[in-house]
């Protein structure tokens, strides 16, 4: 479970103040009481997504993205805790609804860029 402060929710609303999707989704985060899964469970579903289990849920959805977040530029934008590259990335050139995109972002960051990362970069050895 991945808890997020009130101190970071506010951190990530000031990095994604041009991204209203993404704002929604920090206040869901909020309402929520931090808890990242169950907020992006919610998100998921008002985006039409039907998640088929609460449990890593999240974790399991955001590896459809691991090959973009992986690349250099959105991996050293991560590591910074500066998602908005990455969430503008996905809302533009994905399928991933806007709604979940940050929520995303947030996993990658709070589990570790390198771990999220390493499957792929041993992958690509």
């Amino acid at each position: 479970m991945i808890i997020l402060t009130l101190a970071e929710i506010n951190q990530f609303n000031a990095s994604l103040a041009d991204y209203p999707e993404a704002r929604r989704a920090l206040q869901e985060i909020e309402d929520c009481d931090g808890d990242l899964e169950d907020a992006a469970i919610s998100l998921a579903l008002r985006a039409g997504q039907e998640p088929d289990t609460n449990e890593q849920w999240l974790a399991s959805f955001s590896k459809r993205y691991r090959h973009i977040a992986c690349q250099p530029q959105f991996r050293q934008a991560l590591t910074a805790a500066q998602p908005g590259t990455f969430v503008n990335h996905l809302t533009q050139e994905t399928d991933c609804p806007a709604l979940l995109a940050a929520p995303v972002a947030l996993y990658i960051i709070k589990s570790g860029i390198t771990q999220f990362c390493h499957s792929f970069d041993n992958a690509r050895v």
